[in-house]
């Protein structure tokens, strides 16, 4: 079993889920008392949030998401998991310094969305995600194609994932808005929804949509125990 190496706090409530989705899978991969073998390193999200946000500084950022990364190999970690959708931008640039790869969030959805014979989603995340291209250009060497909400709903999504979700709230009026947000994307073209932020899932259920959607925390989960195990 290799070592997987958690980089997390981004937040602490989708870290959480990530802990118990591995050790519940690799328990019920293995039986018996098996759970997985990791490393985790927790950032201070406010810092983090503080260089994104408050200073603007993307160079600050990722400098230091690459220190924990770097912690996170140094503690023997054999592959590296961020717990955070958005943070996967900066992987093109923390890769050439580490001597482990990355599993990354985008690669484990767009082959999960690729064996559904889906070809158009929406994508919901923070900001950055959404009006970024780094999610999207995974997915397209896929062959999936990505649409977005507007202005006005990303406006929505985002809000509601910085001032709610990350604070360990999810409340049914939020839950309703998706649930909307999510059936108006699918009469736009989307045959899927990706949940492009790992806490969404912890809002969203399986039987409150009738439309696919894809768990972006329990795919990359699921792709970590593959890993782990040499699958």
């Amino acid at each position: 079993m290799k070592k997987i190496g958690l980089i997390g706090g981004l937040s602490w409530v989708s870290t959480a889920a990530y802990y118990r989705l591995l050790n519940t899978m690799m328990n019920a991969r293995l039986g018996g008392v098996h759970s997985a073998h990791l490393i985790l390193e927790s950032v201070d999200r406010q810092r983090y949030v503080d260089h994104v946000i408050r200073d603007k500084d993307e160079a600050a950022a990722c400098e230091m998401i690459l220190k924990t990364a770097r912690a996170v190999e140094a503690g023997g970690a054999e592959f590296m998991v961020i717990t955070c959708n958005d943070v996967h931008r900066f992987v093109p640039e923390i890769q050439p310094h580490l001597g482990i790869p990355f599993l990354h969030i985008a690669a484990a959805t767009g082959a999960a969305i690729r064996a559904a014979g889906i070809s158009t989603v929406a994508l919901l995340g923070v900001r950055k995600t959404m009006e970024g291209t780094f999610y999207q250009d995974v997915l397209t060497t896929y062959g999936v194609d990505t649409i977005v909400p507007d202005a006005a709903e990303r406006d929505f999504v985002d809000a509601s994932i910085m001032e709610e979700m990350v604070k360990d709230k999810f409340l049914p009026e939020t839950r309703d808005k998706y649930v909307a947000l999510m059936r108006n994307l699918n009469t736009r073209g989307a045959g899927g929804i990706v949940l492009g932020c790992t806490e969404i899932p912890l809002l969203i259920a399986p039987g409150d949509i009738d439309i696919p959607a894809f768990s972006t925390t329990d795919l990359h989960c699921a792709a970590a125990i593959d890993m782990a195990l040499g699958d």
